[in-house]
């Protein structure tokens, strides 16, 4: 029975052998492996075998974020000898900053990293989770003091667009990309808070001012110009009127001269054919009648004084009548 155990033994310790001799690697994970205490290969994702008790994965410290018991975050570092090859993403806790306008506001950031030496992550750093907060945080406030308060607030991208170009280059030792930074929270002290809001509220109030100034100014331009077009379309309506009203009397002058002419014309002519007088003196005296016609209109009392001219037409007239009945 005792050759029996021991053969059994030998055959369980092979097999325990034989299972740690195989290593199983997840998708976008590697493991480093030293033998005997020095580099030998990094494994990848898959099915790969090693020889047991010479090779050993290297660990690596790795952070973790817990909630405390008060429900704030905290960050706990643990050993791992799995590297995770995808992106990370690192929340670190608020810092204190200084402006270069010396205002001291509250910043916290976020840092997107990737490692893609595992070998450089592992040999070129200690701690590499607390050596990314801590370089992150230090060139923060580096950044941030070059700064003024206004300046942090506006340009966020150009902040992390400097921040991550500073990081990327700084890790590239360590075997990590970073790919992006940004800026969560910016919380100035709670006086300059209140200016900044009183300094808005102004801002807001001129420019509501201004728009108001603009509308009455436009309206009383549009305002004017159209009073300007109407009198300018009542001018030209007047001067048509009038130019109308001109043209219509003119015509009306010239067809009543025509009219005359040719009634002159005809009592004229018919003067000569019938007594063969002057016909001046019956166009005078027809005048002269016309005149006195109305002169009387609208007279109550018909008390008419006559020019002393007057008798000599109305005895041309009557020679007139006489001379036409003579001839009938």
């Amino acid at each position: 029975m005792g050759p029996i155990i021991v053969l059994g033994v030998l055959v369980v310790l092979v097999f325990i052998l034989l299972a740690k001799g195989v290593r199983i690697v997840k998708q976008s994970e590697s493991v480093i492996i030293e033998r005997l205490g020095k580099y030998h290969k990094t494994l990848t994702s898959g099915f790969n075998i090693i020889i047991p008790v010479i090779d050993a994965p290297r660990q690596i410290a790795w952070r973790y974020t817990q909630q405390g018991f008060n429900g704030e975050l905290i960050s706990v570092f643990k050993m791992r000898d799995q590297i995770d090859l995808r992106e990370n993403v690192y929340d670190f806790p608020k810092q204190n900053v200084i402006t270069r306008d010396n205002v001291v506001t509250e910043i916290n950031a976020l840092i997107y990293f990737q490692i893609v030496d595992p070998m450089k992550a592992v040999y070129e750093i200690g701690n590499l989770p607390n050596a990314i907060e801590k370089l992150t945080q230090t060139t923060l406030r580096n950044v941030i003091g070059e700064l003024d308060l206004d300046q942090s607030l506006t340009s966020r991208d150009t902040v992390n667009t400097k921040l991550r170009l500073i990081l990327d280059e700084a890790t590239n030792k360590w075997g990590v990309k970073v790919n992006r930074v940004e800026l969560q929270d910016i919380n100035p002290p709670r006086d300059i808070r209140d200016a900044m809001e009183k300094q808005m509220r102004a801002e807001r109030d001129k420019r509501a001012a201004i728009l108001v100034a603009e509308g009455e100014k436009q309206s009383r331009i549009l305002e004017a110009e159209g009073l300007r077009e109407s009198q300018i379309k009542e001018a030209e309506g007047m001067k048509e009127k009038q130019i109308l009203e001109a043209v219509g009397f003119a015509e009306a002058r010239i067809a009543k001269a025509n009219a005359e002419a040719e009634a002159i014309k005809l009592v004229s002519i018919a003067i000569k054919e019938t007594a063969h007088g002057d016909p001046v003196n019956y166009l005078i005296a027809q005048k002269y009648l016309d005149t006195l016609e109305k002169m009387a209109a609208g007279k109550e009392d018909k008390t008419i004084f006559l020019p002393y001219e007057a008798s000599g037409v109305l005895s041309s007239l009557g020679g007139i009548k006489e001379m036409l009945a003579s001839k009938g």
